[in-house]
């Protein structure tokens, strides 16, 4: 495994420096989504493995039973895969900051270079913890994104915001990147 420095370099171009690199906290992270979610995700779970368990144990036709596993399984992600999936897509991702843009590299199963030009970026967003932790959003947020993280492979649900998610020294980072584009106008 190479390291985030590694990794972001492969992408730069000829004339082009690297002045930051970095990963998303690593492990179990829990979000304010979570609020919300854990409870739903217990009662959908819940409610489907009764549903299950009545089909079988009442001899219900098999369609049943089919028609159920869907939900199960949409219920299992709920309430354990989401955290699974979050975990190896923040392993799999690494930021960079070049005098030229910002670079997100990400993809658990397919590889992908997201590049955000210095010159053109114009909303640049701190939320900084208090233990110096943050993240960094580029572009304007939909303001109902935070109930739908960890939830993109739902039909409809709008792609993510660009950002720098749960870096450490988060204000450093910005600093950097508020330089940097001073430096590229």
């Amino acid at each position: 495994m190479i390291g985030p420095a590694a990794a972001i370099q492969r992408e730069l171009g000829a004339q082009e420096r690297l002045l930051w690199s970095g990963k998303p906290r690593a492990g179990l992270t829990l979000r304010s989504t979570d609020v919300f979610l854990i409870p739903f995700s217990l009662l959908w779970g819940g409610f489907t493995l009764f549903w299950l368990y009545s089909v079988v144990m009442s001899g219900a036709p098999a369609f049943f039973m089919l028609f159920g596993i869907p939900f199960a399984l949409v219920g299992f992600h709920f309430m354990v895969g989401r955290f699974v999936v979050d975990l190896k897509q923040r392993e799999a991702t690494t930021y960079g900051v070049t005098n030229e843009r910002i670079v997100i590299l990400s993809g658990v199963l397919a590889r992908r270079v997201k590049s955000l030009n210095l010159r053109t970026l114009t909303d640049v967003s701190l939320v900084e913890r208090t233990d110096g932790s943050g993240t960094i959003t580029f572009g304007a947020a939909n303001p109902y994104a935070w109930w739908f993280h960890g939830m993109g492979w739902w039909p409809g649900v709008p792609p993510p915001t660009p950002a720098f998610e749960l870096i450490p020294r988060a204000k450093e980072v910005y600093e950097i990147i508020r330089g940097a584009q001073r430096s590229a106008t």
